[in-house]
């Protein structure tokens, strides 16, 4: 769903790109009876599509392939790598942390590549990309030639977790796309969780065997992208962009089951694009009106930039990666417990990411995000509090198990599947790419630094230590989602971008019907 921009005075500045509601004469039919009112009839999902259903689980099998050997995977056979190639601390953390900021290549390749050869072909790259890194991993003798491995597959992974959620907004029916963009998190959690059970089950195996089966099992996942390339459709609104108007359609007819809502939709496409492509000659350079924004866009690169470091600095990638770490620091020794114990957290990740997707629409993103940061606050408090003087007892073990999972629970909850929401909701479409791109920059540098430098610094001030200041930095984001989240909850694009025009609304959060009509007709 995106933006575009409107030059005309007297209207609204951004115009929704692909969805059921457009300004004026424009309305669908079934908003036209409610426009004095502003408000919208809302149709619930029709979930027994199969075209759509197949599409989805397509896409978000590259992300639970690409999570399984991200996180799940490496926080069991960085033990046994450990042991077999007898790596030191240091490379340990690089091996971990490089490839959050490797994928940085891929994501912001990412949006040119998929422009210009297609968002279909481009996941099918990424899985081609990331199956050979992991090959290379799976087969390495040495430590060099596991970093090789590795710095491929984060490539492979950064245009994978890019490109996945866009062809899922792009190919889903309006009415249907908030509930299926919101899977990628379940399949996230699913792959991570998949691959604890992986490192448990083959933990049994010769130590100089059993990592590479690890590592090799991430890459199953993935070979189903290249099978699935030969059925799924590519993205009617790319295909629109290339002027293949007939194949557009034809991509609509699969997915919309009304041929006038088809019509209708193509419509709305092909005027976006229209406004697009006319904005490339037109405007100066996003990156420039990034660089130096208008007040407005200040603000949303404040909220969207801010959330995606505060959900990394936070120290969750830490807490996941490193679970055995903590587990063996609380009491836990040997290495089959320990895997036991990570998969406690991956079930409770993959549960409540659940509960975030019933409530995000129902109950809004910023009481979430409360609820969220202030748990998580709690939670890393507790664990610093009981590894620092509880640990290496029964009761330290239950009790650090307790908080991990609470930890990853709250995070589940708000901060892990909110900040890309809020992320895809605040920037117009001219700017949604790069802006994204921007803030997972922040996020993916912040997931490596963190990765990259917690064995270090808990060996400097211990692992109760390093917690205590996560979970300082954790009441940090309790002020940050006070001061700079507004409420995003049922409200249009075009007031969402009239928020942030004003400073009061942004802080506030708050946006009455009535204000963003008169402040619309006065831009």
């Amino acid at each position: 769903m995106g933006l575009v921009e409107n030059g005309k005075s007297g209207h609204n500045k951004y115009e929704r790109m692909d969805s059921d509601y457009v300004e004026g004469e424009n309305l669908h039919p079934a908003e036209k009876t409610n426009n004095n009112k502003s408000t919208r009839n809302v149709d619930y999902p029709n979930l027994g599509n199969f075209n759509i259903w197949f599409l989805i689980f397509s896409s978000m099998s590259m992300h639970c392939s690409l999570y399984i050997i991200d996180v799940g995977v490496m926080s069991g056979a960085i033990i046994f790598i450990q042991e077999d190639l007898h790596i030191t601390e240091v490379q340990e953390e690089v091996l971990v942390g490089i490839l959050s900021i490797i994928s940085l290549l891929g994501s912001l390749a990412g949006g040119k590549t998929s422009d210009a050869i297609g968002r279909k072909w481009t996941m099918g790259f990424a899985a081609v990309v990331f199956q050979t890194g992991a090959a290379i991993m799976a087969l390495a003798p040495s430590f060099t030639i596991l970093m090789v491995g590795r710095l491929l597959a984060g490539i492979g992974i950064g245009f994978g977790v890019m490109i996945a959620p866009v062809y899922i907004a792009e190919i889903s029916p309006s009415i249907e796309r908030g509930a299926l963009t919101s899977f990628p998190e379940i399949f996230i959690n699913l792959g991570i969780l998949l691959g604890y059970v992986s490192n448990y089950a083959f933990s049994g195996l010769p130590v100089h065997i059993n990592w590479r089966v690890m590592l090799g099992v991430g890459i199953l996942p993935s070979v189903f992208i290249i099978f699935a390339l030969i059925i799924i459709p590519e993205s009617p609104r790319w295909l629109v962009m290339q002027n293949r108007i007939v194949e557009a359609k034809s991509v609509l007819l699969k997915t919309i089951d009304s041929e006038r809502e088809v019509e209708e939709r193509l419509a709305e496409i092909q005027q976006a694009a229209g406004h697009a492509n006319a904005e490339k000659y037109e405007e100066r350079p996003v990156w420039q009106e990034l660089l130096n924004p208008s007040p407005g866009v200040k603000r949303m690169l404040i909220t969207g930039c801010g959330i995606q470091c505060f959900q990394q600095i936070t120290g969750i990638d830490a807490t996941v990666y490193y679970s055995p770490t903590i587990f063996r620091d609380a009491g836990i020794k040997g290495n089959s417990e320990l895997l036991g114990a990570t998969i406690g957290v991956g079930c409770t990740k993959t549960l409540f990411i659940l509960v975030a997707i019933f409530l995000i629409d129902r109950v809004g993103r910023k009481p979430l995000l409360y609820v969220s940061t202030i748990g998580m606050t709690t939670c890393l408090f507790g664990l610093g509090l009981t590894l620092s003087f509880m640990g290496n007892g029964p009761v330290g073990v239950k009790l650090a198990i307790f908080w991990v999972c609470g930890n990853v629970a709250f995070f589940s909850v708000g901060l892990g599947p909110i900040c890309w929401v809020l992320t895809s909701e605040i920037f117009p479409l001219r700017l949604r790419a790069q802006a994204s791109a921007l803030g997972a920059v922040g996020s993916r540098v912040s997931s490596g630094l963190i990765a990259m430098t917690f064995l270090s610094v808990s060996r400097a001030i211990t692992v109760g230590g390093t917690f205590f200041v996560f979970a300082a930095i954790s009441s940090l984001t309790v002020v940050f989602v006070y001061n700079c989240v507004p409420e995003t909850k049922g409200k249009s694009l075009e007031q969402i971008e009239t928020m942030f025009q004003s400073d009061g609304q942004w802080r506030g959060g708050e946006l009455e019907l009535e204000d963003a009509e008169n402040l619309v007709q006065k831009q």
